[in-house]
């Protein structure tokens, strides 16, 4: 999918969102949400969002917003180093209204600590095995 929309004309992609869940109740048979389906995000999605982020970088060129589950600095390098070459701060907001400000101050220390000039230095570089 990230590469046919590369190849239609996309300036960048945004990965990962929302994915959809569903939870029964046993004792009524019934699913929680009245929808019977919702969303799942946040910390749930992460391993999920590193991997597709990951796989998408390894087929386009264009930039990849890397977003889902991401809460902290080390979240924030992990998702760069798959791939990404911006963030996206969503559901960790609910509980931490400033872990943009955290992230951002976390990885500027990571990047000192590492002799590393800047974010772009960390896109993409992760070494698979």
């Amino acid at each position: 999918m990230a590469a046919a929309a590369e190849a239609a004309g996309a300036d960048a992609l945004s990965m990962i969102n929302t994915l959809t869940g569903m939870k029964i109740d046993i004792n009524t048979r019934r699913p929680v949400i009245r929808n019977n389906t919702g969303g799942l995000s946040g910390r749930a999605i992460f391993p999920v969002a590193v991997r597709m982020v990951w796989q998408a970088a390894q087929r386009v060129k264009i930039p990849i917003i890397g977003l889902g589950g991401i809460a902290t600095w080390q979240d924030a390098v992990e998702m760069m180093l798959a791939g990404a070459s911006a963030l996206q701060i969503g559901t960790a907001l609910f509980t931490e209204p400033y872990s943009p400000q955290k992230i951002l101050a976390g990885l500027s220390d990571y990047l000192d600590k590492n002799g590393i000039e800047g974010v772009a230095e960390l896109t993409g570089k992760v070494v698979p095995w």
